[in-house]
């Protein structure tokens, strides 16, 4: 499913100096590059998400991690792949890039989306943060286990990260947001979870 529907106004506004992804590279000086990071992940989800609600929460997570700096995400797509365009929300109007409103191309942030192996990029972290929680499982018990679970489930359906990159933030959201919502915890899960979350990270550490 394609993430959002491309603006047929929509011009390539990343300049020379705006290059792709490449790891080590500093994409810009306005968007951390975790941040960066993120918007790509979750575009890539809404893209493949087979429901269009789900598909639209990971376009509105994408856009409150780019509020914070005044920049926003389109998808441009040509006949043979797709780009996800960053650039900063002042060069917009009526939700169409103005070029008299750029003063500086190279503000603006590419990053090819698709190509072959992508797909099972993501189905590895996936399937890793499942046998970590396993892991934990087998090590330290059941009630645990399935918090480790829980943990591995938020990670991949809402940031396809490794358990072992959350940050404070996204540890913070599964305990206080995600776990007593969605993953219907026992009364025994909810007393061990700050256990299980050390336990999980401890062992995702040294997968």
């Amino acid at each position: 499913m394609t993430d959002e529907t491309p603006d047929p106004e929509a011009v390539p506004v990343a300049g020379p100096g705006a290059v792709a992804s490449d790891e080590g590279t500093d994409e810009s000086a306005e968007v951390p590059q975790d941040v960066i990071d993120d918007v790509e992940r979750l575009t890539r989800l809404a893209r493949d998400a087979v429901d269009e609600q789900e598909a639209a929460a990971y376009r509105k997570r994408r856009a409150s991690l780019l509020d914070e700096y005044d920049f926003t995400a389109r998808v441009r797509e040509d006949d043979t792949h797709e780009t996800l365009v960053l650039h900063p929300e002042e060069w917009l109007e009526d939700g169409v890039v103005q070029m008299d409103a750029i003063e500086d191309v190279d503000r603006g942030i590419e990053r090819p989306l698709g190509g072959p192996g992508d797909g099972a990029e993501w189905d590895a972290i996936a399937e890793r943060n499942r046998e970590i929680a396993e892991a934990v499982g087998a090590e330290h018990g059941a009630v645990h286990g399935e918090n480790a679970a829980a943990l591995a489930e938020f990670m991949n359906n809402h940031y396809a990260k490794p358990i072992d990159s959350a940050t404070d933030d996204e540890i913070e959201e599964f305990v206080a947001e995600y776990f007593p919502r969605n993953a219907w915890p026992s009364e025994k899960q909810r007393d061990r979870l700050d256990r299980s979350v050390a336990l999980t990270l401890e062992i995702a550490d040294s997968f």
